[in-house]
């Protein structure tokens, strides 16, 4: 299966013939409801429609097609939806089953609804003239071989399924953001970190006028960001070192070996969530109380949170 997918073509064209069949109809019975306006995008990884927010998402799975509507959607059909698997933001929709035509419709006709009356960004009246930024931005994108994809409630520019360049309009600035800006020369000395000693690799270039912006300047910065993708350079995520029990609980582990061993069985995952249950706990009390709740669970080999998972 591919790893990095930019278009709704690309996602639909790396399955088998049948799944291929199945992903178009549902493609194709979204894209007859949405408003012409809509978006057909990649987001998450998934196909997404989006008019004023999203309206669904919709990904193949080895045995069902998963929906995505949000949870306002699942809730207020929830009885429609008895007959199929669903979580609070997902649908499963068996794959030997007919794709449900009358369901899929009016879901995505209710969160069409939802978004009806909301009020698209307008850039010139809430964040001042940013309109000529917006565009200048666009004519210098064009010129690249840049993937456009919708992420984290914004659009995104990519290259080889890496983040490269995103940029938006405030109150008081322009800014761009270059996702591997950390490694970049920064030969006109403008890169900012917006969080310092939070923000890793991302760097900032903001403008208070479009006419500060350069796009020479701007697009070198750009194919730069490039290079450094093409070059392998990046940052690595660094693991936080994992948590060990203390305490009332590492006494209590230390004298029931049972107890002990069945706790080291599980996932470092499960065991960061107890640990973090039981140091919550502020009282002697409340912490004696939640591990006798805990000590079934832990014996059972399951995870604290594993219920809702």
């Amino acid at each position: 299966m591919a790893t990095s997918i930019s278009t709704i073509d690309e996602y639909i064209n790396q399955f088998d013939a049948d799944k291929k069949a199945y992903l178009l109809k549902v493609r194709q019975l979204i894209a007859g409801l949405v408003p012409p306006s809509a978006d057909e995008t990649i987001s998450y990884q998934m196909p997404t429609f989006r008019y004023k927010g999203n309206i669904i998402h919709f990904a193949m799975n080895k045995n069902h097609l998963g929906l995505y509507p949000g949870p306002d959607a699942i809730e207020h059909f929830a009885a429609v939806l008895k007959n199929f698997k669903t979580t609070k933001g997902a649908i499963q929709i068996p794959l030997d089953q007919p794709v449900p035509v009358q369901i899929i419709s009016d879901i995505v006709n209710f969160n069409i609804d939802k978004h009806q009356d909301k009020q698209g960004p307008n850039w010139y009246l809430s964040r001042g003239n940013w309109q000529e930024a917006e565009a200048l931005m666009q004519q210098i994108i064009v010129k690249t071989s840049l993937k456009k994809e919708f992420k984290w409630g914004s659009y995104i520019y990519t290259h080889k399924g890496k983040n490269v360049i995103g940029w938006g309009g405030f109150k008081n600035f322009f800014s761009l953001w270059f996702y591997n800006g950390v490694f970049l020369e920064d030969k006109e000395k403008q890169l900012i970190s917006a969080s310092e000693g939070k923000t890793k690799a991302l760097r900032q270039w903001r403008f208070e006028d479009v006419k500060d912006m350069d796009t020479e300047k701007i697009a070198a910065y750009i194919q730069e960001s490039i290079q450094t993708i093409d070059e392998g350079k990046e940052l690595k995520p660094t693991k936080a070192p994992a948590k060990a029990p203390s305490g009332l609980f590492l006494e209590a582990l230390q004298a029931d070996k049972l107890f002990n061993d069945s706790f080291q069985a599980l996932t470092p995952g499960k065991r960061k969530e107890y640990i973090e249950y039981i140091q919550e706990a502020k009282q002697e009390k409340t912490k004696m109380s939640r591990m006798e709740k805990i000590k079934p669970l832990i014996f059972a080999k399951k995870g604290l949170n594993d219920k809702y998972k």
